[in-house]
């Protein structure tokens, strides 16, 4: 048990520690000789899949007060795991600064996660600069955040009072031994589901509820938890069902836990008969159907089984300021390292130089794990050294 346990500390320090401590050393973002002025792009911004660039997901801390097997393993992030220290964590002002820089490269959606985002202190402070920023034509971002609603109950209506849109809760069963088993920390069914309420009450909704789906886990859980958000919500929560993802190197991923959505989806179709929807916006990672009898929607996130790559328009980063092109990506850029440096006669890079560093560095994306994985095609070792999901987010 103990050459288990010290084998995953190394598993950890390999695929967490390393690729945190790349920062200044990793891959480095180059500053084109012209600056990219703002006001938004004359056409989209294409990757080399022709790809748009529309979703900025952020990760505000590595932190987080649940240790799902499937994410963050309590036997790998125990308590001499070491967690970023927070002079290395983007400030506020520099996520709002990058952020507005994006937004003038076309994207439209921002999505706050981590770890667990409300334990960043004074998140509602980022909340607040963020909803002030506007596209080029004026409008406001589709603002949003992802939480395992452990503290959202008591947060809701400050998030909301702040400027935030939308929330995501995470919740893999609704029988409370079982999810607390799944969390890990004995953290209760009830105290979530007082969060989604808080968040509705708030204004934060309709609501979407994460089920990470793991085969002989919590595949018992799929029709308690359509039951339930059905006869409580109806339309004001919409579940979605994920496919248990090989992302990181340290939950132990095997092919075999993966339940593919085909299933889940019959399942519920069975006992709550199923129509197909179209997707709400282009680049949407869950294929949602609709109950006929219109009491809502459920969606399925199938990136193991049915790869999504071909219209991915994310792009990730990090709370210490690497950009991630993928979810399965090993290395990151990095944006810090010019957001905090200098050019070689000491003088600050500008916004329009930073703003063509980040559009040539999308124009070059060509990432496609899921369709490689899918077809075989990974070559020997591909992707070992992947981002940890609590690192980088969903």
């Amino acid at each position: 048990m103990r050459a288990d346990r010290d084998h995953n500390r190394r598993m950890s320090e390999r695929n967490i520690i390393a690729i945190h401590d790349a920062g200044p050393r990793g891959l480095s973002l180059r500053v084109p000789d012209a600056p990219l002025e703002a006001g938004g792009p004359a056409t989209a911004l294409l990757d080399r899949r022709q790809r748009p660039l529309h979703d900025l997901r952020i990760s505000v801390t590595d932190r987080c007060n649940f240790r799902c097997s499937y994410c963050m393993p309590k036997e790998v992030f125990d308590k001499e795991h070491r967690f970023l220290p927070h002079r290395e964590l983007l400030s506020f002002e520099e996520i709002t600064r990058v952020a507005r820089l994006f937004v003038d490269l076309g994207v439209r959606k921002i999505r706050l996660t981590g770890g667990e985002p409300l334990l960043r202190k004074h998140i509602e402070g980022l909340i607040e600069q963020l909803a002030a920023l506007r596209t080029p034509e004026g409008e406001p971002l589709d603002l949003t955040l992802t939480t395992n609603g452990s503290l959202l109950a008591r947060k809701a209506r400050a998030l909301r009072a702040a400027g935030l849109r939308r929330v995501t809760v995470s919740l893999d069963a609704m029988d409370d031994a079982i999810f607390r088993r799944m969390n890990d920390v004995d953290f209760p069914v009830a105290d979530v589901l007082a969060g989604i309420d808080a968040a509705l009450q708030a204004g934060l909704g309709p609501v979407k509820v994460n089920m990470v789906v793991k085969r002989g886990s919590n595949d018992a859980q799929i029709l308690p938890m359509v039951q339930h958000f059905r006869s409580a919500y109806g339309p004001a929560v919409a579940l979605r069902f994920i496919e248990y993802m090989d992302v990181g190197a340290t939950n132990g991923w095997r092919l075999d836990e993966v339940l593919p959505s085909d299933a889940v989806r019959a399942l519920i179709d069975a006992a709550y008969p199923l129509e197909p929807l179209e997707a709400a916006q282009p680049g949407e990672t869950a294929q949602r159907w609709g109950f006929r009898d219109g009491r809502g929607e459920v969606g399925f996130i199938s990136s193991v089984t049915q790869a999504f790559c071909g219209d991915c328009n994310r792009i990730r980063l990090s709370t210490e300021g690497q950009l991630f092109l993928c979810l399965f990506a090993g290395q990151g850029h990095d944006l810090r390292a010019l957001l905090r440096g200098a050019r070689a006669d000491g003088s600050a890079w500008s916004d329009g130089e930073l703003r063509a560093a980040i559009d040539a560095l999308w124009r070059q994306r060509g990432d496609r794990y899921s369709e490689l994985r899918a077809s075989a095609a990974l070559e020997p070792g591909a992707g070992a050294r992947r981002i940890e999901m609590s690192y980088i987010g969903g």
